[in-house]
């Protein structure tokens, strides 16, 4: 028995193996999503999605945090028949119509309200650790924003008006217990958070609920918006995704996602500045658009509105198959994996 084959079979963890073996290290589940750019937010990459482990979507009020983790939520159900949405409730504000409009099923969905941290934190736990891996189970927790510690309500029954400092250490201690049971359970969830302003002559966004909620995070998306207007009125909204945080996308990234009041999320927006930027579509005229043979430098006709391009599935489908488009994609915002540590020269030819 060699070293390695010793230290594995003395092991009193059931997952220990090598790395090229191991089945938590190597072999994550990937959920995609209908939404190229969004998959990028999540993973670097158009053909990637939502991991396990935690993604939180952190923003003001109106900023669609609920609508993406629905999004993920979906497309999880569409890959697994027999998928079930845990879905912790603090605010009670999703109407049914919202899963509706994500072609989520209500028997599909675990509803289980909490009223405060301590609350979710055991139930959580109960749940997860009577999962096994395998199980198809995504998390969905909106939100934690405004949850209050269960010392914060009992202050108020009793009528004490004393600083809470209780609610980020239970915040903390929740996903410091989590995190380690998402990842060895295969289990991705969704959080959604709210931001506050910090103190200063140019604050900035910063995500509620302490150190702890940033720490346990695989992916901090900071939501912005934009109004979509023209002569008729506002029409939806630009979001920006903000990465803040990520293990696989270059944090602060932004990647705009445009939903309309009408037509819901535009599946292909973002798309259209990337392939400027990458030389993929150019600009002949002013206010038409055209691809690119990159090849050659040929502008190809026909030469199109912009409304005419980002939300025509034909046409991306095509720049997909016949570009490299998604590789441009990819290395522009997925985080390089080459050395950190080169060898000198001298070292390499000894």
């Amino acid at each position: 028995m060699s070293l390695k084959e010793k230290l594995i079979k003395n092991s009193t963890i059931a997952f220990t193996a090598t790395l090229e073996d191991s089945k938590i290290f190597t072999k994550k589940d990937v959920i995609p999503t209908t939404v190229p750019m969004i998959n990028v937010a999540l993973s670097g990459s158009v053909d990637g999605g939502l991991v396990p482990g935690i993604t939180m979507l952190a923003g003001p009020s109106k900023h669609f945090k609920t609508g993406f983790a629905l999004l993920m939520a979906s497309a999880f159900l569409k890959k697994y028949s027999d998928g079930v949405i845990l879905f912790y409730d603090s605010e009670f504000g999703t109407p049914q119509a919202y899963f509706n409009t994500f072609g989520i099923p209500f028997d599909a969905v675990v509803h289980t309200p909490v009223m405060d941290v301590e609350q979710l934190k055991f139930d959580i736990m109960k749940q997860l650790t009577a999962l096994e891996r395998g199980e198809h189970v995504m998390i969905v927790i909106d939100s934690i924003g405004n949850l209050a510690s269960k010392k914060e309500v009992e202050d108020a029954l009793n009528e004490k008006s004393v600083a809470d400092m209780s609610r980020a250490k239970q915040l903390k201690s929740l996903f410091r217990m989590i995190t380690p049971y998402l990842t060895m359970k295969d289990i991705p969830m969704v959080v959604v958070n709210h931001t506050y302003k910090e103190i200063g002559m140019f604050p900035k966004d910063i995500v509620g609920g302490g150190t702890g909620s940033y720490y346990g995070s695989d992916n901090i998306w900071i939501l912005g918006r934009q109004q979509d207007k023209d002569s008729d009125g506002i029409q939806g909204y630009h979001f920006v995704i903000n990465v803040e945080k990520s293990r696989y996308v270059k944090e602060k990234s932004k990647i705009p996602i445009t939903v309309n009041y009408e037509g819901g999320i535009n599946r292909w927006s973002g798309l259209l500045d990337v392939a400027i930027d990458g030389g993929y579509i150019a600009k002949p005229k002013v206010g038409w658009y055209a691809r690119v043979d990159k090849e050659t430098g040929e502008v190809l006709a026909p030469n199109m509105r912009a409304g005419d391009i980002v939300d025509n599935a034909d046409f991306w489908k095509k720049v997909f198959k016949e570009t490299d488009f998604a590789t441009y994609i990819k290395e522009r915002y997925s985080i390089a994996h080459g050395a950190i540590l080169s060898e000198d020269k001298e070292d390499a030819d000894q």
